[in-house]
């Protein structure tokens, strides 16, 4: 049985058994053990889709992860979607408690510049420590020409305006006390990870990376032309 063929039916079944159903008519497992596994599963998929690319086994991801394939498709329904789960867990990743907590902060500091440059090296940091989540990026350029859909998938359903909602919200709230101006936040935030993040993962493509000394000049750089643009001006 093909793995398309497995999705579908193991879709057809859960929606039999009257339990939660997703989008799609399908099962979704949950409570706190049902997250574990998901946990496990992601985990398991990380390894092998760096290993063995999209070309990774459903069964192989399944028994590292100690479920069953049936469990695989329950939680993502499909390779593809796993594929695309990963990808989000990995950018997810970077994101994490100092940087969340530096990007709260910049609403309440005095010193925008300071507290702006604190959070920007904060997430470079965790970005450039996090080798997995370079190889993952790496993977989905290496991936996209042989399966299109991929690409599809994670342009409709990702960014950064979904993935760091955080520093999303941290611009709306700087916006509407009007210490910024900002009339199209997807953008804005687009720009951010263009001059703070984009480079690492350009470098990192070709198997090279930032020292550290252009990484902070980056840093530093990239939130004085972030601040030119959107401070708002006075008279």
């Amino acid at each position: 049985m093909s793995e398309r063929t497995h999705a579908a039916g193991s879709a057809g079944a859960a929606g039999a058994s009257g339990m939660p159903q997703a989008g799609d008519g399908r099962h979704t497992p949950s409570g706190p053990r049902a997250a574990r596994k998901r946990q496990d599963i992601l985990a398991a998929a990380r390894t092998l889709f760096l290993r063995d690319g999209f070309d990774a086994s459903v069964d192989l991801i399944a028994a590292q992860a100690g479920v069953s394939k049936v469990t695989v498709y329950n939680h993502f329904g499909s390779k593809q979607a796993l594929f695309v789960e990963v990808v989000k867990d990995s950018l997810d990743a970077p994101l994490g408690d100092t940087l969340v907590s530096a990007v709260d902060a910049l609403g309440e500091s005095d010193d925008l510049r300071t507290a702006l440059t604190a959070a920007a090296r904060s997430w470079v940091a965790e970005v450039r420590a996090d080798r997995d989540m370079l190889a993952v990026r790496t993977l989905v350029a290496r991936e996209a020409h042989r399966f299109p859909e991929l690409h599809e998938a994670w342009r409709h359903g990702g960014g950064p305006a979904v993935h760091h909602p955080a520093a999303g919200a941290a611009l709306a709230r700087l916006t509407a006390t009007g210490r910024l101006d900002i009339p199209d936040p997807d953008v804005a935030i687009m720009q951010l990870y263009s001059l703070l993040v984009f480079p690492h993962l350009v470098f990192s493509a070709y198997g090279t990376e930032v020292d550290d000394d252009f990484a902070d000049r980056l840093v530093t750089g990239g939130v004085e032309m972030f601040l030119a643009c959107y401070t708002p001006r006075r008279g």
